[in-house]
């Protein structure tokens, strides 16, 4: 997995607009709040995108984007966006490769069958390109809020 420190890897794939969104182009600009989550329209992954809207004017008051990538189709993040009004992108990493890069997708185990799938994580990537903090196993409870504690000592 990407650690504290390290530059950030390269990102460019389809957002939920159906076009491509590149992480470069917030450089010098915004620090990116990169967060990966298994699957739309599943609770948690629906309660951690909400609470992230609900704090994204503190987010972008701190010079922070939310982006949010999960292995869904750009279909499924239109439709999940329009059903919760999310107003950030969410990329559609249909290949695994964005998580393949970050290192979050791993297998993991459930009822004894192993499977792969992503890791939910979340990812600051400050305006210089380098990850500045690293949640490598989020609990969805109270994220939002640590994201905003991180922001606020950079």
């Amino acid at each position: 997995m990407i650690a504290e420190g390290d530059q950030a890897p390269a990102v460019a794939v389809s957002s939920d607009d159906g076009k491509v969104l590149d992480l470069a182009s917030y450089r010098d600009k915004r620090n990116v709040v990169l967060y990966f989550y298994p699957k739309d329209n599943t609770p948690g992954c629906t309660k951690e995108s909400v609470n992230f809207q609900a704090e994204l004017e503190k987010i972008r008051e701190l010079d922070g984007e939310v982006v949010g990538v999960s292995p869904d189709s750009v279909a499924s993040h239109q439709r999940f966006k329009d059903k919760y009004g999310f107003s950030f992108p969410l990329l559609a990493d249909v290949d695994k490769e964005v998580c393949r890069s970050f290192g979050v997708w791993t297998q993991k185990s459930m009822f004894g069958k192993k499977y792969y799938g992503v890791q939910r994580a979340t990812f600051i990537i400050g305006k210089d390109g380098i990850v500045k903090k690293v949640w490598p196993k989020v609990s969805v409870s109270g994220h939002a809020a640590e994201v905003i504690a991180a922001l606020q000592q950079l």
